[in-house]
């Protein structure tokens, strides 16, 4: 076997295992961020809103300052926390991300908001959501991600069990 063909080869055979793990695959312009736990809530027909959850860490202070997909006509950085007794959500314009420091987005906490979605999120199935960053001098990055929709958050995963997400399709900004 010729060494471009094993390289080839042995390209793949890494590209196939980082997919099966869940790890992300980046492109060329990607933030330098590792992306664990990844899942999107499944919806059910006429719901116009669902959540994407995910452990995110940064090798450099970057913020999170836009997500992107072509599954839903508004997506956002969504915070919950609680406002004296009433617990409030809102869109926020970015999420610090220390270096090496581990951000959960979660349901109850800080997630992603699809929004107006353009059909049901299947469980079983994938959604591509795009993360866009901005670093410290204002440099644009971006992690592109294909996540796989779930009923509830996988095991291990931050806030497994937690906050149901069912009640945001009425949720009004």
């Amino acid at each position: 076997m010729n060494m471009r063909r094993f390289t080839v080869l042995a390209l793949g055979s890494l590209v196939g295992s980082l997919m099966v793990s869940g790890a992300a695959i980046a492109h060329a312009d990607a933030a330098h961020v590792k992306a664990d736990n990844v899942w999107a809530r499944a919806s059910v027909q006429g719901q116009q809103a669902s959540g994407v959850f995910m452990r995110l860490t940064a090798e450099e202070p970057l913020k999170l300052v836009g997500v992107e997909t072509p599954a839903a006509a508004v997506a956002e950085v969504h915070e919950m926390k609680m406002d004296g007794d009433v617990m409030r959500m809102r869109a926020i314009e970015a999420l610090e991300l220390p270096k090496g420091v581990a951000v959960d987005l979660k349901p109850g906490g800080y997630h992603l908001m699809l929004q107006q979605l353009k059909a049901p999120l299947v469980k079983d199935t994938q959604v591509p959501i795009t993360l866009v960053f901005k670093d410290a001098k204002g440099a644009v990055s971006r992690l592109s991600l294909q996540v796989p929709v779930r009923m509830a958050a996988p095991a291990g995963a931050a806030g497994a069990g937690g906050h149901s997400h069912a009640g945001h399709g009425d949720h009004q900004h």
